[in-house]
C-alpha cells in the first residue's frame, strides 16, 4: 500500500504539521491505526513532562517524599522515605545497616 504526506492539525496547539509517508509506514509496521494528534514539538513535549527524567521511559518517577526522624538507636535526626508512626522505631541509614549484620 502507497503512503501520501498528509497535512494534519495538531489537537495541543492547533498548527499544521506534516505526517509523512515514511511515518504512516513506522505507524502502520508497529500496527498504530491512528494518525497522531499531536505535532512532533508537542509529542516530544509532553513525552518529557510525562517521564519526569527517570529510569527509561514513561513512568513519570517523581521525587520520594522524606519525613523527618529521630533515630532509635543513636538519637540523630534522620530523614526516611515513610512517615513514622509513634511506637515504632524508626533508624537511620547507619545504625539500619549496622542491625541487618
Amino acid at each position: 500500500m502507497g503512503y501520501t504526506d498528509k497535512t494534519l492539525t495538531c489537537s495541543d496547539c492547533g498548527t499544521e504539521f506534516t505526517f509523512s509517508s515514511s511515518e504512516q509506514e513506522f505507524f502502520a509496521s508497529k500496527g498504530f491505526t491512528n494518525e497522531p494528534g499531536r505535532c512532533p514539538d508537542c509529542r516530544a513535549a509532553r513525552k518529557q513532562r510525562n517521564s519526569g527524567g527517570g529510569y527509561g521511559g514513561g513512568g513519570g518517577y517523581r521525587q520520594r517524599q522524606m519525613y523527618q526522624a529521630v533515630c532509635a538507636s543513636c538519637g540523630k535526626e534522620c530523614q526516611v522515605p515513610f512517615e513514622p508512626r509513634n511506637g515504632r522505631p524508626v533508624y537511620c541509614s547507619q545504625c539500619y545497616t549496622g542491625s541487618r549484620r
